[in-house]
């Protein structure tokens, strides 16, 4: 699919799971545990939900001709159509949605979800990267 292209109805959908379920965790917990608590309520939250979710997935680097360990690692690759990278920070930077658009493309996947569960308000810690 080209990259203008919206996104499948199957992936928006997944990706409307993953942001309510995260809300869900953040409601209950809020500000100030663990990036790997979030990341391993959110997990459970998404399997009950029926969805299929891998964590700390490791991403190779294709290079020369071989295929390279990178030491990357997506936090969760959900129904293997969205990335999710979990934060815990006082301060998202551009680096954060520098990393999500390399997962992305090393990946060939075209949606990622950044979820920095460090706010006050939920909606403040969302962003959609799309490739």
């Amino acid at each position: 699919m080209p990259i203008g292209d919206t996104l499948p109805p199957e992936t928006e959908r997944v990706a409307t799971e993953i942001v309510d379920a995260a809300y869900q965790v953040f409601r209950h917990f809020g500000p100030g545990i663990l990036e790997s608590a979030y990341e391993t309520c959110l997990a459970h939250l998404l399997r009950k939900r029926g969805l299929r979710v891998e964590r700390q997935v490791e991403v190779p680097l294709h290079f020369d001709g071989v295929i390279l360990e990178s030491g990357f690692r997506i936090d969760l690759l959900v129904d293997d159509c969205v990335i999710v990278e979990l934060k815990a920070v006082e301060k998202m930077i551009p680096l954060y949605d520098a990393q999500v658009l390399t997962y992305l493309k090393l990946t060939g996947k075209r949606l990622g979800i950044l979820i920095n569960f460090n706010v006050t308000v939920f909606k403040e810690g969302i962003k959609r990267i799309v490739r």
